[in-house]
């Protein structure tokens, strides 16, 4: 192998590195309350979709640094916020759920791989195999190496959806699922956070 292939090689994964760890700094913070959308500078958020005149599914997507009860507090402050949109007092939740998206990952640091020990840039990857198990993979080295156990760790990522109905006048009493719009979004407002404004 070459002096030139191998500077491209290193070249390629220095760029690949970098690129992976803007992705990451997109990624510090918590999902903000936010409409869903591809191109956002922090995955996840709302969306939701009319059923009928008086009938909505709404969602709330977090990304790993979101907890649950945020995504699940955000879905309620949406739900309210479209209900008092639409001319509404208040709604219910007909059918509401949280779903979990955990996987296990090997938390090595890309930018320090094996290697780095002997003074040079060594970016590494970890994939699972189902013979093997977890396994890091780097460019500048043939055989995957055994990661330590003690560095996998499990991440979490929640979504909320509720079908919500809307409804006039005052919310009925004795009614866990029914809930008064602006009180919803008088008490879970203070605790909103909304999008950075762009630098």
């Amino acid at each position: 192998m070459g002096t030139k292939t191998i500077m491209s090689m290193r070249t390629a994964a220095l760029v690949a590195a970098l690129g992976l760890s803007l992705g990451l700094a997109a990624c510090e913070t918590a999902t903000p309350y936010q409409p869903l959308q591809k191109n956002a500078r922090v995955s996840g958020g709302f969306s939701d979709q009319k059923l009928d005149a008086d009938h909505f599914r709404v969602s709330f997507k977090g990304n790993t640094l979101t907890s649950r009860q945020t995504v699940e507090s955000y879905l309620l402050y949406r739900a309210a916020e479209l209900a008092v949109a639409q001319g509404y007092d208040w709604f219910e939740t007909t059918d509401r759920h949280t779903d979990a998206n955990r996987r296990t990952v090997y938390d090595a640091d890309p930018f320090y791989g094996p290697g780095y020990r002997w003074g040079y840039f060594r970016p590494s990857w970890s994939f699972y195999g189902r013979a093997r198990g977890w396994r890091g993979w780097g460019p500048f080295w043939g055989d995957p190496f055994w990661p330590d156990t003690s560095t996998l760790q499990t991440i979490e990522q929640f979504e909320a959806s509720a079908d919500i109905a809307l409804h006039h006048g005052p919310k009925p009493t004795g009614d866990a699922r029914a809930l008064d719009a602006r009180e919803v979004m008088a008490n879970l407002g203070p605790k909103i956070q909304r999008p950075a404004p762009p630098k």
